[in-house]
């Protein structure tokens, strides 16, 4: 996966990780996405249509306006998660009991508001508590693979 550019909106560098699905333009955060957003204006004739009728743009009829395909970029496609495999975590008794820790939810929650992400997730694998929700997520998502089995 390649190194994420400026953001368009504020100018961080290395920190635009998601595009609008309209034009394509790189953003950093939320805050940007509003921004960017209020002055984005439709590229394709579709679109166009899409707003005179009512519809978001970029919505299909029975969709949210924002989708997961529209933050991923290409390279980021080969790490994505399936839809199904997602609900799987949604019926995970064991993930469940987890998020009931308030110390877990903290953490989740300063992760969510934080700007450098990837370096607090980092120190946050040290924490025991931390490990063992990333491990559970993990083994929902991608089940080890049974080992030392003889083939019958």
């Amino acid at each position: 996966m390649r190194a994420p550019g400026p953001c368009a909106e504020c100018g961080a560098r290395g920190a635009a990780r998601y595009r609008c699905p309209r034009c394509g333009t790189a953003y950093c955060s939320v805050p940007c996405c509003r921004t960017h957003r209020e002055r984005c204006a439709p590229d394709s004739p579709r679109e166009r249509q899409r707003e005179a009728a009512g519809q978001s743009p970029g919505q299909s009829p029975g969709q949210s306006p924002w989708s997961v395909e529209d933050i991923l970029s290409e390279e980021d496609e080969r790490d994505r998660v399936p839809l199904q495999k997602l609900k799987l975590l949604g019926e995970s008794e064991e993930l469940r009991d987890l998020l009931l820790n308030p110390h877990l939810r903290q953490l989740l929650l300063t992760i969510d508001q934080a700007q450098d992400k990837s370096s607090l997730m980092r120190k946050f694998m040290q924490e025991p508590l931390f490990v063992e929700f990333a491990d559970c997520c993990l083994s929902i998502v991608e089940p080890p693979e049974k080992e030392n089995v003889l083939p019958e």
